[in-house]
């Protein structure tokens, strides 16, 4: 089979990014999706709060998903449903299996990744003790509850504060659970202050900083576990450990970017994104192979994801493998920045480029500060930043090329 542009991953990125390249001019257009449906995690979404920077309007996450799949059946996109993708070279050869078609590859004029991601779990964190039932991601507990229609427990705790943490605490009350707290290793929320205040505040949900879980306890089922303030290392006090009576405990403990494919066909992660080293038109290291939305860094909002896979898929569409390729700027994350995407811009570039990057630590005031090589092309002051919420700074076509080999982006409290 032979395609203009395969999207591995059917959710927001991964449609996004079709229509992107069939709009653009990509004649043979198809999405592999392994689920028995589009849409990705947006179908268990069933929350409001999508689509206000993309639609203009307040959407769940369904009804984002469906905008996309309308316009996708009113295409000639193909898509597969039920069909895993086994691997991905890097000369653009597509192995997947499915029903259908059974077992078949897929030569690709332009690939783009749009695996999304997925919760580390209880075995990445090391907590002691038992292994009862009772004990699951926060993403799992949201498919039982929105798609199944079951409720997983009645006595909760939540460890991680994360957006996924803060609003499964809000459902969780809602389906008559008593939520008794959300524990946070960080002085800070790792999620958007609309969803500490949305979330806990107005559910009287108790969010306990600098403390995590240290031991689970119970047999067949979770009776309790033992929760712990930390020192300024993150490790836990011995003379603050307290035991929590629960049968339940949900952990938002972070998200890791879906990359095992990516790996195979040799594209170069990043180690603090865990996801694929990009220039400004989201292509990796390898030449015609693309990446968006959350298998490239994790994101906060939907409409960031959209608007990034539009990109991915554009220049999917217009990919040239006897291109020459451009040589490249490094963007650098200085002070008080912990990662910046893109990670480089081609130095032919012609168009303003936004810059997306997560901050280190709570900042109040924050001046962002952007340098061409050493000169100060750009200047922004923010009232705070904060680790879970990613910042955007756009950077005009006539700043980037005053950098000759490097833009760096940094970030202080005070002038």
């Amino acid at each position: 089979m032979k395609y203009d542009v395969v999207v591995i991953g059917g959710g927001p990125a991964g449609l996004a990014a079709a229509l992107a390249a069939r709009e653009k001019g990509a004649k043979k257009v198809v999405i592999l999706e392994r689920d028995r449906h589009l849409g990705g995690i947006l179908q268990q979404c069933i929350h409001n709060g999508f689509g206000l920077h993309y639609f203009g309007e307040e959407l769940t996450g369904p009804e984002y998903a469906q905008l996309f799949i309308n316009q996708l059946k009113d295409s000639d996109i193909e898509v597969k449903l039920e069909t895993m993708v086994l691997s991905v070279t890097k000369h653009k050869e597509v192995v997947a299996v499915n029903v259908v078609d059974g077992y078949f590859v897929i030569q690709a004029n332009a690939i783009v990744l749009a695996m999304g991601c997925r919760e580390r779990t209880r075995g990445a964190l090391n907590i002691a003790g038992t292994r009862p039932a009772g004990v699951m991601p926060a993403g799992s507990a949201q498919y039982i509850v929105n798609m199944m229609g079951h409720v997983p427990g009645r006595e909760v705790v939540i460890l991680g504060s994360g957006d996924i943490g803060l609003i499964m605490a809000r459902r969780m009350a809602w389906e008559g659970a008593h939520v008794k707290m959300v524990v946070e290793l960080m002085s800070y929320s790792g999620g958007l202050a609309r969803n500490v205040a949305q979330c806990l505040d107005d559910n009287d949900i108790p969010l306990v900083f600098n403390h995590t879980v240290v031991e689970i306890h119970g047999h067949d089922r979770l009776e309790g576990i033992t929760i712990a303030k930390v020192d300024e290392n993150r490790k836990p006090i011995e003379k603050t450990f307290e035991y929590v009576a629960c049968d339940t405990l949900l952990l938002s403990v972070g998200l890791i970017p879906e990359n095992e494919i990516s790996i195979e066909a040799e594209v170069m992660l990043d180690p603090i994104t865990k996801g694929a080293i990009v220039d400004e038109t989201r292509q990796t290291n390898i030449s015609g192979i693309f990446a968006c939305g959350n298998v490239l860094h994790v994101h906060d909002l939907v409409d960031n994801v959209s608007v990034e896979s539009e990109i991915a898929g554009e220049y999917a569409a217009i990919f040239n493998k006897d291109e020459e390729q451009s040589k490249h700027i490094k963007i650098i994350p200085s002070e008080g920045v912990r990662y910046c995407v893109p990670q480089m811009i081609r130095q032919d570039n012609k168009k303003d480029v936004d810059i997306y990057f997560r901050v280190e630590d709570i900042i109040k005031p924050a001046f962002i500060n952007i340098d061409a090589d050493s000169m100060s092309i750009k200047k922004k002051k923010k009232r705070i930043v904060t680790p879970g919420e990613m910042e955007k700074m756009t950077v005009k076509a006539d700043e980037i090329s005053k950098a000759s080999d490097r833009i760096t982006i940094s970030i202080k409290g005070k002038q």
